[in-house]
């Protein structure tokens, strides 16, 4: 058989789904919502892969994944191979496999998605890496060391992917975590259902035993400093600390007891555990009614976990439509099929109370779409006198979220924007202070953590080269 018909049939094969819990049992509990493939699926996935000799998908990925090596050795069966290919350039496999929007980059840019459907390169990606996890035969190889030590602050998905390769690298590297566990907003930010914390740990075990030491209830800015850092032996400080800053829309009402930004509801319930009040002592309180303001997949997961939490009705609030909804389209899909209601067309311009200061109701405006406005989607236009209230008991603030200027105020030098966010090389990652690099949301703003992880990666690559050159 030829190659050009082998791969005419391969367009054919429609892409193999991912098995998941029914809507109406995981809109009840935490449990991960994606079961994953079986070998026997996987293998068929695997065999849609066409191995282009000029791999598109590969220019889509932000840390360079190689990925038909490792779809090839699913193709044949080898599945512990494909995932130490996958470790080659990806510290954090399994993590990726789940919440990279695989769609918007490596499979946007697969030759099969042309006239078809393209590889499901991200659900591959995650049943090597669950594999190898699983068999624990994944080994360490730890390269000589340089007898250079590398500070990194933040341990978040930008700090990990920089730590793990500096480690490769053989730099000594310790991470400085202000949480009392490490994993940014792998762990505080997206929920149980969708990101297992036990996976988070175990891809943290993994760069543990290549060496890298990370420190936790390290508040850097108020317990030392950059400056302090450097004096004390480090020759290189990455800045990893991402945007944990939340914003609110400065509407009444937005002190209430019941009002809670994106960034703390998530916390609560997932790194504090409040889903399993009165267990651990970290209560969350819903009631009946829930309203999350915004639209994203932090939106999205902040609606999803009240469900859980008990909430009978859970709104999205959205002043945009369907279209311009910036959250995954499997996010919304999710969603949707758990019960969340969406209220489109609508913006909240207050949150009324009751006499104890509780919140009451949420007053919103219905509004139209007009022309598209300067980043190409159509303005929202308020329409007069169209005003409204819905019973709710708790509001959930999700639109978004700035850099913590704890790190950035504690240290001089230190080239900002008008934002407040890190002045970076785009290639280097090196900042205005010599041998300060930094990467991720603390120098783009709030993005996805594969891109954080791209950065963390480039940062590596900067800093490994400044230290050779020390």
């Amino acid at each position: 058989m030829t190659e050009k018909v082998e791969s005419a049939k391969k367009v054919k094969i429609p892409r193999h789904d991912m098995p998941c819990q029914e809507p109406q049992v995981r809109a009840h509990n935490f449990e991960e919502v994606a079961l994953g493939y079986s070998q026997e699926t996987a293998i068929e996935e695997a065999k849609r892969c066409l191995q282009c000799k000029n791999p598109k998908c590969v220019t889509g990925c932000p840390v360079s994944v190689m990925i038909p090596e490792f779809i090839k050795k699913i193709a044949e069966g080898d599945f512990q191979e494909a995932g130490n290919v996958l470790k080659v350039k990806n510290s954090l496999p399994a993590v990726c496999g789940r919440v990279c929007p695989q769609e918007a980059q490596c499979e946007s840019k697969c030759i099969l998605g042309i006239k078809g459907e393209s590889v499901a390169i991200g659900r591959l990606e995650r049943f090597a890496a669950d594999f190898g996890m699983q068999s624990g035969k994944s080994e360490v190889v730890k390269p000589q060391a340089s007898g250079k030590r590398v500070a990194i602050i933040g341990a978040g998905p930008a700090g990990l992917a920089c730590a793990g390769d500096l480690a490769k690298a053989g730099h000594a590297v310790t991470v400085f975590e202000a949480l009392h566990v490490a994993g940014g907003v792998l762990m505080y930010g997206i929920p149980q259902f969708r990101l297992p914390k036990e996976i988070v740990q175990t891809e943290i075990d993994n760069l543990k035993q290549m060496g890298v030491e990370i420190l936790t209830n390290q508040v850097v800015g108020k317990i030392t400093s950059v400056d302090e850092l450097m004096e004390n032996g480090y020759d290189a400080v990455f800045i990893g600390t991402g945007a944990g800053l939340p914003y609110f829309m400065d509407i009444p009402g937005e002190n209430l007891n019941g009002v809670y930004s994106a960034n703390e509801f998530l916390t609560r319930t997932n790194l504090m555990k409040g889903y399993k009040f009165p267990e651990y002592a970290t209560p969350v309180k819903v009631g009946k009614n829930v309203a999350v303001l915004g639209a994203g997949n932090v939106a999205m997961d902040s609606a999803r976990t009240a469900l859980r939490l008990g909430a009978e009705n859970v709104y999205i609030i959205y002043r945009r439509s369907r279209d311009e909804m910036p959250a995954r389209k499997e996010e919304l899909e999710h969603a949707e099929e758990e019960g969340i209601q969406f209220r489109l067309l609508t913006n909240p311009v207050a949150i009324e109370g009751d006499e104890r200061g509780w919140v009451k109701s949420l007053t919103c405006l219905r509004y139209e779409l007009g022309e598209p406005d300067a980043s190409g989607r159509r303005a929202p236009v308020a329409i007069k006198g169209s005003e409204f209230d819905i019973p709710m008991d708790t509001v959930v603030v999700a639109i978004g979220q700035g850099p913590n200027p704890l790190v950035t105020t504690s240290t001089p030098g230190l080239e900002l924007n008008k934002r407040g966010n890190i002045v970076a090389d785009p290639e280097t990652l090196v900042t205005s202070k010599p041998g300060v690099f930094a990467g991720g949301d603390i120098v783009t703003g709030a993005a996805t953590v594969i891109l954080a992880m791209g950065a963390g990666k480039k940062a590596a690559a900067g800093i490994d080269e400044y230290l050779k050159g020390k």
